[in-house]
């Protein structure tokens, strides 16, 4: 207070607004407070008349303050506004002088609930100056620093908590405030200086301002959202699952997204052990748990590198006792919790020394305290196995599996269970479809002198199931040979049984040997009829087939296709071409043509039959992929099991997209000597010429031992041919690895073979045929049929 209106007196007076009012009504003493509430310094009020600041009559405000002592003025602020504070008047004495002292007080009774409300609020509430220096703190806000407020008054806040990231945010987000006098909000992971947990903070900070706007402090209240956080991160982790647990239809894949996963958010070391059924893909069997259980670990992980506390390897099994926490789980079907001082932990633990090595200590850290999780693993009603999480504690990070923890961690186990037997599921059906398929491929290929072949057969390792690619070497009559590939649209045990079905119907229709636009032609009708069920409604059944037939003893090759890439062929001279051959349309379409085409093949060319997963690739077109088979058939090799691993090294990634049949031939030829052709009249005359003509060859072939029953056979062939075919007849016996006799005639007709009665002066002949012979057969011409007979030539030669 002052004294008087020297100089001297004109001093700053802190705390309330106050100001000294002389007897003739000049101001003569102004507070810091009177400054902050009207916006005048000292200097510009004291001098002045009082009544210059009041807003209305300032005579009736005077009396009214004399008589009350207190009242509600209107007093002008130094920027124009209006104020209302309630003024209070006291007179003083100053020596012989007579003043009044004016104040402006809150209400004490707002005050001291203002005060109340500041202590005991239910978060954590700070008052910093422009400097970061603690002013005030409530109860909450001393409790979660671990001291009362006299220890932190007045102190920078860097020196009163830990130098880390999440401390200096906090500083910075204070300076942010003062310097710029907006509010902000600052989130942080921390834990508190008085406890071990670790808690979520909301922290929003803003400004304390004076009424000349200018920035005293910032205030600040902290809420603990640990209980929000927590459930946020379980929803992400819960969101993460879905999307990234089973991403494969792979057992151990899962089980490996599964551990990494919960590691390091909810434990710091994860374990998945499953059933030696649910890795075959079997139903899985759990026996009966009292007698031990044995799983076999599939996948692992940690927060450490080479994952140390692993005391079994990827791929070993362990018998886990009855007593142990992944054996109560099973058995109950239920999470079970466990810490190190739990008799059955210890006991596990003392039972496998590896195991209790290994989980107590961590990167060369003795660590005597850790916690246990294992939570069974259950799809569809079925245990699959088990997942043991675990928690390494310390000082810094003493928290065991709550609640919270055991519900995520079912939803997780959950989750992953379904996944697991999703892919035991796929499993097993991919096992058996590719066993399905391998069993109808061929195993061998049949002796037959026409071509040379190698193969290869690779299934899809995708996630859509084995598909219906299939290939063949079919010998037909006359030292030919067929080769076939082909392709049923879709994957699957559906997929296997439909290939399994058209293969054999091509061997079927092969022995018929019907030309390669024919046979094509029924065999689109055969996948027509299994493409209808029995309502009569159509299904979706298509494929693509590609049916050749090499002759060699006239080197010539026919091509027919349905739907399926053209061959490509090697010449002996090194050139490689694509042979141009009419897509026709894929089996099933139905009522369009098939056309045939017909080629040469020197002795030495090589023949490529392919499916489409050889050429084609999502980053790879049909031309490009046709290219680079060119490009790998033009490669020098030593055989054809070379030429297949150079085909399928250059064009195909470790993991084919599709399955991949190639089927590689190269083409043989029979010298002149091995055959012999005589044309005959219908005459039954020639008979006897044609049985000369048959022996004498064979003489010339060393094979009179075989005389007797050719000359039967071409007697009666022959005489056949004269008596129902007609001209042109023709004689042809071929010497390879058996000899064949056939004779050809212009009727269309098919030979029957039937039993003659005993009368009966014919219908012996094909009869005989049969018995003497190890095959005979008919085949259709372009004028007409031939009939063949095959016999073993004598074992001497």
């Amino acid at each position: 207070m002052v004294n008087g209106p020297r100089d001297e007196e004109r001093v700053v007076l802190a705390g309330d607004a106050l100001a000294v009012i002389d007897a003739h009504g000049t101001l003569t003493g102004w507070s810091e407070g009177a400054r902050r509430l009207t916006g005048y310094t000292a200097a510009e009020a004291t001098g002045r008349p009082a009544a210059d600041l009041v807003a209305g009559d300032p005579r009736a405000a005077w009396r009214e303050l004399r008589a009350s002592g207190a009242a509600v003025v209107g007093v002008r602020h130094r920027d124009g506004r209006r104020l209302e504070p309630t003024l209070r008047l006291c007179p003083v004495a100053l020596g012989e002088r007579r003043a009044y002292v004016v104040t402006v007080t809150p209400d004490d009774a707002g005050r001291d609930l203002g005060e109340l409300a500041f202590r005991q609020a239910s978060v954590s509430m700070s008052v910093f100056d422009t400097g970061q220096r603690y002013l005030r703190m409530n109860d909450v806000a001393c409790a979660v620093m671990g001291q009362p407020e006299d220890g932190f008054l007045h102190r920078y806040f860097p020196d009163t908590v830990e130098d880390a990231e999440h401390s200096r945010g906090f500083l910075r987000h204070l300076e942010i405030v003062a310097e710029t006098g907006r509010p902000v909000h600052y989130e942080s992971w921390t834990r508190s200086p008085s406890g071990r947990r670790m808690h979520a903070w909301t922290t929003e900070m803003w400004p304390l301002r004076d009424p000349a706007d200018e920035v005293l402090g910032v205030a600040l209240a902290a809420f603990d959202s640990s209980e929000q956080y927590a459930a946020r991160q379980r929803l992400a982790m819960l969101n993460e699952a879905a999307a990234g647990i089973g991403t494969r239809l792979d057992v151990v894949r899962t089980a490996r997204e599964l551990a990494e996963l919960v590691v390091p958010r909810l434990a710091d070391f994860a374990s998945v052990d499953l059933l030696d059924s649910v890795l075959q893909g079997d139903e899985p069997v759990l026996g009966q748990v009292e007698a031990g259980v044995e799983l076999r670990r599939v996948a692992h992980h940690s927060l450490t590198a080479g994952v140390p506390e692993a005391a079994i390897g990827l791929g070993a099994a362990d018998v886990y006792p009855p007593y142990s926490p992944p054996a109560r789980a099973l058995a109950t079907g239920l999470p079970v919790l466990a810490r190190t001082g739990d008799p059955d932990l210890d006991r596990w633990f003392g039972l496998h020394t590896a195991r209790s090595a290994k989980l107590r200590t961590t990167g060369g850290t003795d660590t005597h305290d850790l916690a246990l999780m294992a939570v069974p693993l259950m799809a569809r009603g079925m245990t699959l196995g088990v997942a043991v999480f675990v928690r390494l504690l310390t000082p810094e990070k003493p928290d065991v599996f709550d609640e919270d923890d055991v519900s995520l961690a079912r939803e997780l186990a959950s989750r992953a269970a379904v996944c697991v037997d999703n892919a035991r599921r796929y499993t097993r059906e991919r096992t058996t479809a590719l066993a399905l398929q391998r069993s109808l491929l061929p195993q061998t290929v049949a002796g037959q002198a026409a071509v040379e072949s190698a193969s290869r057969y690779l299934p899809a390792l995708s996630q859509a199931g084995v598909g219906g690619d299939w290939f063949d070497v079919i010998p037909l009559s006359g030292t030919r040979v067929a080769l076939v590939v082909g392709d049923v649209v879709g994957h699957g045990l559906h997929a296997s049984v439909t290939m399994g079905r058209l293969r054999t119907a091509v061997w079927t229709l092969a022995d018929v040997d019907l030309p390669p636009d024919e046979l094509l032609t029924h065999l689109d009708d055969l996948v027509g009829h299994l493409g209808t069920d029995e309502s009569g409604e159509s299904g979706e059944i298509g494929a693509t087939c590609l049916y050749a037939v090499y002759d060699p003893v006239s080197r010539r090759c026919t091509l027919a296709a349905a739907g399926h890439p053209p061959p490509v062929v090697r010449y002996p001279d090194g050139r490689v071409e694509v042979v141009e051959v009419s897509a026709g349309p894929m089996l099933g379409v139905g009522g369009l043509p098939f056309e045939a085409t017909e080629l040469e093949l020197p002795e030495g060319s090589v023949l490529a039959l392919y499916t489409d997963g050889l050429i084609e690739a999502r980053d790879r077109d049909i031309d490009a992929g046709t290219a680079a088979l060119c490009a790998a058939l033009e490669a020098p090799a030593d055989s054809l099991e070379d030429v297949c691993d150079t085909v399928i090294g250059s064009l195909l990634p470790k993991t084919p997209g599709d399955d991949v049949a190639l089927l590689v031939a190269r083409t043989r030829a029979l010298d002149a000597e091995q055959v012999a052709v005589w044309d005959l009249p219908a005459d039954p005359a020639v008979v006897a010429t044609a049985r000369k003509h048959a022996t004498d060859q064979l003489t010339r072939w060393g094979l009179d031992e075989a005389a007797f029953v050719t000359e039967l056979v071409v007697s009666e062939l022959v005489t056949n041919a004269i008596r129902y075919g007609g001209d042109p007849i023709q004689l042809r016996l071929i010497r390879d690895r058996t000899l064949i006799c056939e004779v050809s005639d212009a009727s269309s007709t098919s030979p029957i073979l039937r039993r003659a009665r005993i009368f009966d002066e014919g219908g012996r002949g094909l009869l005989l045929v049969a018995q003497l012979t190890d095959r005979w057969g008919t085949r259709p011409t372009g004028t007409g049929k031939t009939i063949w007979a095959e016999q073993a030539l004598p074992p001497t030669l």
